[in-house]
């Protein structure tokens, strides 16, 4: 028999790790003599959930087995033993669910679906479990349900793959040892077949995490190959165990495109057009701000400091601008993860005209009385029109590899024309 495990909320700002905890239950279960069928998935929910930990990342995974006792049991030893769960924020939840039961599956699809892109309450949570007859455990509020079951019920039409190294227990929370330029030697060596894994431009590894949880790096791609090659030219201290999780990381499976919906809300995360209404402004702390005029009226978009070069195109934009804007609306802003320019608007400049024999700029003769080259002795009556150069150019820009999200999509995996990739 045949059982999808969902597992989330199991970690805290002050340490653990979803992914590592489910980890050490698949090793248990392994250890029972249990199979898992095919990579454990990681699947990052509605990254603008308010009362998300790091990553808002759910994982499940297949085991085989002719106990849902045994797979329970296991599930319920683990999470207590290694859950932070003294910590107010953590409320783990896990569920178990038939994968032949075609209504469940169905149901939990639509379910995953709002987890990704809306906010959804424990309260709808248990009423699909309670609907479905669905095998669970809940901790504390329990609130790890939502993506337990988003995790089990989701479909990944594109999917990323990510392979994970884990710390040994006793390093916890200590600084990480690594060798910096092994990263960018395998990026050097890897890429496009694995991507994220550093920012050159801004001299970060970005596939070492600064928090005190369990792991210790991770290399993504969409190349198995190339991700084990990478992975292998690492050096590091010594690692406990690895394990690769199917992702949707990078696949933009967050974004609602403006033609789905009436209306825009805070905390979701949407595609929009629009014209860019006034020259973006500069805030203190470094932050770019500039307006949009949409079919829902007119909307503020920004790109804050940390998403560094990116917003120097930002600034560069003008009024009437037609651009995609992609990003997360929070405080009736939208946060860019990337914009598609469309269109670039002319900007038309008057010139005293040139003269025709030297080549020069003519000066003003005298009010109404157009315009003399001083050399020449030549005339003209009327200004000229000019059209200044755009430092910047139609196509796709996104943010540095060091300000992206789990689940934003580079520009290396999408298939488009002009794209402009930050590296």
């Amino acid at each position: 028999m045949k059982l999808w495990v969902g597992i989330d909320d199991t970690d805290s700002p002050q340490g653990m790790c979803t992914t590592y905890l489910a980890v050490l239950i698949i090793k248990e279960l392994e250890e029972r003599g249990l199979s898992i069928t095919g990579f454990p998935r990681l699947i990052r929910l509605n990254p603008t959930i308010p009362f998300k930990t790091r990553g808002n990342g759910a994982v499940s995974f297949m085991v085989e087995s002719d106990s849902y006792d045994v797979v329970k049991d296991v599930v319920d030893s683990v999470i207590r033993r290694n859950a932070m769960l003294d910590h107010d924020s953590t409320n783990p939840g896990a569920v178990f669910v038939n994968p032949d039961d075609d209504a469940a599956i169905d149901s939990l699809f639509r379910f995953s679906q709002r987890a990704l892109k809306e906010i959804v309450m424990i309260d709808e949570a248990k009423s699909a479990i309670k609907e479905h007859k669905i095998e669970y455990l809940e901790y504390k509020t329990g609130r790890g349900l939502i993506g337990a079951l988003a995790a089990v019920g989701i479909h990944l039409n594109d999917f990323t793959l990510e392979k994970i190294a884990y710390r040994s227990p006793e390093r916890f929370g200590t600084e990480r040892e690594i060798d910096e330029e092994a990263f960018y030697t395998a990026d050097l060596q890897t890429y496009p077949d694995t991507w994220d894994t550093v920012d050159w431009h801004n001299r970060v590894v970005v596939s070492v995490p600064n928090s005190p949880d369990p792991v210790l790096f991770g290399i993504r791609g969409d190349n198995i190959s190339a991700i084990d090659e990478a992975f292998g030219m690492i050096e590091s201290e010594p690692f406990d165990f690895q394990m690769t999780f199917v992702t949707n990381q990078g696949t933009d499976m967050h974004l609602i495109d403006e033609s789905e919906v009436r209306e825009l809300k805070n905390y979701h995360s949407y595609i929009l057009k629009g014209e860019v209404v006034k020259k973006p402004f500069i805030e203190e702390g470094g932050h770019v701000f500039f307006f949009i005029r949409t079919r829902f009226g007119v909307v503020k978009c920004s790109a804050f400091e940390p998403t560094k070069q990116f917003r120097n195109i930002i600034t560069e934009l003008v009024e009437d601008d037609l651009l995609k804007v992609y990003g997360s609306m929070k405080k009736d802003t939208v946060n860019l993860e990337k914009i598609h320019i469309l269109k670039l608007a002319d900007i038309l400049v008057e010139e005293n005209p040139l003269c025709p024999s030297c080549g020069k700029r003519m000066e003003s003769a005298g009010k109404n009385q157009g315009f003399r080259c001083r050399k020449c002795k030549t005339k003209s009556y009327e200004k000229v029109i000019r059209k200044l150069k755009r430092e910047i150019e139609e196509g796709f820009y996104e943010v540095p590899p060091c300000a992206r999200r789990h689940i934003s999509k580079p520009l290396v995996r999408m298939d488009v024309e002009n794209k402009h990739i930050f590296r």
